[in-house]
Formats: C-alpha cells, structure tokens, sequence
C-alpha cells in the first residue's frame, strides 16, 4: 500500500512538471573544429558571419555581445549583455540569448545557447546547437518563434556559408537558403 501511494505521489509530481520547450539543429561544416570554435569564441571570429560586430570576453561569466546594429542605440544594438556561462574548449561553448527589442516585455530574461563541437573528419565539424530555458506565455512564444526562424534561416546558414565561400561581407545583401530540415522545436521533460 505505501508503495502505490509513493508511486502515486512520484506519478503526480512528475505530471505537474511542465515540458520544456528546445529549439535544436544539426550543422556539418567543412572546416576543423578549431575554426568553428573560433568563429563563435572571438570578435573577429564574430564578424565572419554572425553579426558585423561582437564582444566576446571568452571565461565563465565573460561578455558575449552580438551587435547586429552596431551604430545603433544602447538596447537596439543587439544581443546586449550576454554572458558567458560555460566553456570546454573545443568542445562545448554556452551563453545567454535574450528576445529581440521588438518584444520588450522579456527583452530582459535569458535563455541558454548551447553549442557542442565534434571532429566529423579531417577537415569537418559537426555543430549541434541547442537554445533552451523558454518561459510560457504569448510574448515568449513570439520568441520561440522568432528564433526558430532566425537560427534555421538567417544565422546557422551564414555560418556554413562562412565556411563554404570565406568571411561574409557585410555591405551586401545576403540571401541564402534556410538550413535544410531547418531547426528541430521539440518539448522535453
């Protein structure tokens, strides 16, 4: 009987907890891992593909900013006041990310950017990206959205092209394909 009720009440808890929302990609590129690292672990590296300026202070708790407008206004810049919160070199790199200024009422909580690098041969990485710590409510399901669409289409794109063709040039206008199969949005928990 004490059995069935633990059980019951382990059943209960494990029901109340609510899922976790996870965006996820897969990325071959055809570079070696430590190119790849530091493409997301430098300024310069940064401005390869990501945005035209970033400040990256590369130690636990260190800046990681990622100005996609870098003339623009403080909080209009970008990703502002990210921080560093993980670093195995050449393994694994995580940091804050935060919603666009378009949805000001989160613009000032934090999800958790998780990258993994892996050796795919002699000249290739295998990236796994992985964004999670979504709230709930419509504001955060814009975000979801948006950074679903922004990840898949605009930022894991370039970085391939990055490696396909060299540093991107960011006085022109760049169109490319959104990544094939695009971002995986899966619950967990």
């Amino acid at each position: 009987m004490r059995f069935a009720l633990v059980f019951l009440l382990i059943a209960g808890v494990a029901q109340a907890a609510p899922k976790q929302r996870v965006l996820t990609a897969e990325v071959l590129l055809p570079a070696p891992v430590e190119d790849v690292w530091a493409a997301w672990t430098t300024n310069e590296g940064i401005a390869t593909f990501f945005a035209p300026k970033g400040i990256v202070d590369l130690r636990v708790d260190g800046t990681y900013d990622v100005w996609f407008n870098p003339d623009g206004a403080p909080g209009q810049r970008g990703a502002e006041g990210m921080r560093i919160v993980g670093i195995d070199p050449l393994k694994r790199f995580a940091f804050t990310w935060n919603a666009p200024p378009s949805i000001p009422t989160i613009r000032g909580q934090r999800t958790i950017v998780v990258l993994d690098f892996a050796s795919a041969g002699p000249r290739q990485t295998r990236l796994t990206f992985t964004e999670l710590g979504w709230g709930e409510g419509a504001d955060w399901d814009k975000a979801y959205d948006y950074f679903d669409k922004a990840w898949g289409a605009i930022v894991l794109p370039r970085l391939v092209e990055r490696f396909r063709t060299g540093p991107l040039d960011w006085s022109k206008d760049l169109k490319l394909a959104p990544l094939e199969g695009s971002m995986k949005r899966t619950l967990v928990g």
